[in-house]
């Protein structure tokens, strides 16, 4: 019998049970850490239904803990089983810090919520933070608008936890675009923990067989809604796009979301039967593949789309949605600005000549790579570079890396 094998281990944790943007962003992560080096292994803690429907490179797993989703009136209640909610979110804790105990991380990173879904990450932090594990918080670019954010972070009782709980704080993106603690009372201590790495970009799938969800012959138009459980509202806006019966330049492709309603994702469907050019898929598991092909896209401009936009270099037009959070309209805002995508506000009304309009004009737009942005999509460069450094360190102090844009 051999040693045993330990290499070096790097264990995530995304909350997220319903949606895919956590999952989508940690995995990519992951990804990015197992190719920089062959002596990494990655285990993703994560709540989503669907993780099991995607591809993992070698030297990255998951575990999944019981799912929970949370209600319009900000309570939580279990996904499938029959148990008390606050049994599951014990469950929940008491199998996130097993884990953590058994796999031995060299480095823990925490995606988005600093504590966890309902706090269930706290004792892990605290015992993890004992023994010396580099912990690490990652935010996307945007969080929500400061007036709601810091009431919801005060709650939550999270800045000590910035200051005593981390090491460090990644923020996947640029500060001239969005800083997502802007407005917040944030300590200095806190903010010299922040490295801003630049977007993560993204690529068609490795060894992903080619995609025969694709009708067209001509060029397309991707219509996204992420995980579909709000985008009843765009598809059915770009339908009756087509449905009017004006001249559009290009056929679209939507991609409903595998949480789409399922009574709302037939109705689609027979809509779409009726149009010669308009084609509809549930779900793919290897989106990026479809944006490749697509020569634009609509979207409602969550995280992960937007770096898709930006890595492909795709003409988007993005319409956000402003609730439960304003973070999609507060990203889109802003990359509107600099030129980067085109964005198309929903009033509540959605005249379809304001989608038509938009249809017609994607085609001609500027492509964000006309917009000079230095380290706009530096994220994974900046990831590896600086969890090599915590893999080196054994003082304990900080490794300092230059921020991305700075």
């Amino acid at each position: 019998m051999g040693e045993p094998l330990h290499g070096k281990r790097i264990l995530i944790y995304s909350h997220d049970s319903f949606g895919l943007g956590h999952l989508r962003r940690c995995r990519a992560i992951a990804h990015a850490l197992v190719d920089n080096d062959k002596e990494v292994s990655v285990l993703i803690i994560s709540g989503s239904p669907i993780i099991g429907s995607f591809d993992f490179r070698s030297r990255v797993d998951f575990i999944r803990i019981p799912g929970v989703i949370k209600l319009r009136n900000g309570e939580y209640t279990t996904q499938s089983l029959r148990i008390d909610t606050e049994q599951i979110l014990a469950m929940r804790a008491s199998i996130i810090q097993h884990t953590a105990e058994t796999f031995e991380p060299d480095i823990f990173i925490v995606d988005k919520e600093p504590l966890g879904l309902r706090g269930e990450v706290r004792d892990t932090l605290t015992m993890l933070k004992a023994r010396g594990t580099p912990t690490i918080l990652g935010l996307r670019d945007v969080m929500d608008e400061p007036a709601l954010l810091a009431p919801e972070w005060e709650r939550k009782n999270v800045l000590p936890a910035l200051d005593d709980l981390y090491d460090e704080i990644w923020v996947y993106g640029l500060r001239q675009i969005c800083d997502p603690l802007a407005g917040l009372p944030i300590p200095a201590s806190v903010r010299r923990k922040m490295t801003y790495t630049g977007y993560l970009p993204r690529f068609p799938s490795k060894g992903a067989a080619p995609t025969d969800a694709i009708p067209f012959e001509e060029p397309y138009i991707l219509v996204t809604t992420g995980g579909g459980g709000d985008g009843d509202t765009l598809i059915d806006w770009v339908l009756r796009a087509y449905e009017s019966g004006e001249s559009l330049p290009h056929p679209a492709l939507l991609v409903l979301g595998p949480f789409m309603q399922a009574e709302m994702q037939a109705e689609f469907h027979q809509r779409v039967a009726r149009l010669d050019r308009v084609h509809a898929i549930t779900f793919d598991a290897h989106i990026e593949t479809l944006l490749s092909r697509a020569v634009g896209m609509v979207a409602m401009g969550g995280y992960n789309t937007f770096c898709e936009i930006l890595s492909f270099d795709k003409r988007a037009v993005i319409v956000p949605r402003t609730r439960p959070r304003m973070e999609q309209f507060m990203r889109a805002s802003a990359a509107a600005r600099y030129g980067l995508v085109s964005m198309l506000e929903d009033d509540g009304w959605r005249e379809t000549s304001q989608m038509v309009e938009a249809l017609r004009k994607l085609p001609t737009q500027p492509m964000p790579s006309q917009c000079v942005m230095p380290g706009l999509l530096d994220g994974f460069g900046t990831i590896r570079r600086q969890t090599s450094l915590w893999l080196q360190n054994d003082s304990g102090d900080r490794p300092r890396l230059a921020t991305a844009g700075e």
